[in-house]
């Protein structure tokens, strides 16, 4: 089997992390894998490390037909005999061919953009609801979970960070963008005055943030660490994940929050809301309330055995319903049925 995967998102976030991690991932299935991406050096660099044969094209609409034709050109290259398009415009420059075409869904895309393809595989069943709803036929839906392989970094000494040994330490993770609300955990600090937080990601927002901790008093207690590559070293050295997203398909902090043993609070958007069981895994708290966030983090510090019973719960359903060795089962099942005849 020969799978080509198509990815034209220009920045990082959190699809484009499990991009990389789903093609590690299946490196042992013995799947033949190349990839098609738009120009990023770090991503370029990622997947030479991983021995994947790799072409860069522009994947931008107003050149959409030569992506195409390049696409078409090194897929015959490969033998391809699945492309595998990895969101809305990747899908729209994925040729017809010898081979079968199946779309990834992370988000609610309409469905004009993956007319043609034999199958749209979602990572929520929210996301396959909105895609029958939108008119895609039910047989060719597929719902296949992200998974959480937690990864061998060591805890990150505080040190490293100017971080005080002793004090509660958050972590925030995501793009610096208004789905993140990144401006709620800000907030949610100043009723928190002996806590530290740390934020994990890149973004347009990140001088707004910057301002917003200082008016709010608390830069001093704010870490922005840009762009990571080395999560389990930071979810290792917190004491407390927190997750306030406003806008959140899924929700791959969840996961990995569960996989490395960390208590997790979240707002109740559509995916957080969909995973959590509340109480019972993790703390739900309404979306855009920092009072309410800052009030549950309070009750994972000083509650007596809520942070083992939800860690616990959360591990198991990690280890459970979200594996890698689960998730490229299905993933192999789906390349194994879709392959032209």
């Amino acid at each position: 089997m020969s799978v080509l995967h198509l990815l034209g998102a220009p920045g990082e976030g959190g699809a484009e992390t499990y991009f990389l991690s789903l093609i590690e991932a299946l490196k042992p299935t013995g799947e033949r894998q190349a990839a098609a991406i738009r120009p990023h050096p770090a991503r370029e660099r990622a997947l030479a490390a991983l021995d994947i044969p790799t072409r860069t094209l522009p994947f931008v609409p107003a050149l959409t037909p030569l992506t195409r034709m390049g696409v078409k050109a090194f897929a015959r290259e490969m033998e391809a005999d699945i492309l595998l398009a990895w969101m809305s415009r990747a899908a729209a420059a994925a040729p017809a061919g010898p081979w079968a075409r199946i779309g990834r869904l992370g988000g609610y895309y309409h469905m004009k953009y993956f007319k043609g393809l034999d199958l749209l595989v979602a990572n929520t069943h929210d996301i396959v609801r909105h895609m029958i709803e939108g008119g895609w036929p039910a047989d060719k839906a597929r719902y296949i979970p992200n998974f959480a392989s937690p990864d061998d970094h060591p805890a990150l000494p505080r040190a490293a960070l100017d971080t005080p040994v002793g004090v509660p330490l958050l972590l925030g993770m995501g793009r610096l963008h208004s789905d993140k609300a990144h401006d709620i955990s800000l907030h949610a600090l100043v009723d928190l005055p002996e806590a530290y937080l740390w934020i994990a990601g890149s973004g347009p927002l990140e001088a707004e943030l910057k301002a917003l901790a200082a008016r709010l008093g608390v830069a001093e207690r704010v870490r922005f660490l840009g762009w990571r590559e080395d999560a389990g070293a930071l979810y290792r050295a917190c004491d407390v994940v927190m997750f306030p997203s406003r806008v959140e398909p899924l929700g791959n902090v969840v996961i990995q929050a569960w996989a490395y043993g960390r208590p997790l609070v979240t707002a109740a958007s559509i995916g957080p809301a969909a995973l959590v069981r509340d109480e019972e895994d993790a703390l739900l708290v309404p979306v855009n309330a920092a009072a309410a966030l800052a009030f549950a983090i309070r009750r994972l510090l000083t509650e007596p055995g809520l942070v083992p019973r939800l860690v616990e719960a959360g591990r198991a359903r990690a280890e459970g319903e979200f594996s890698q060795a689960a998730v490229v089962a299905e993933w192999q099942d789906v390349f194994a049925r879709s392959r032209p005849k």
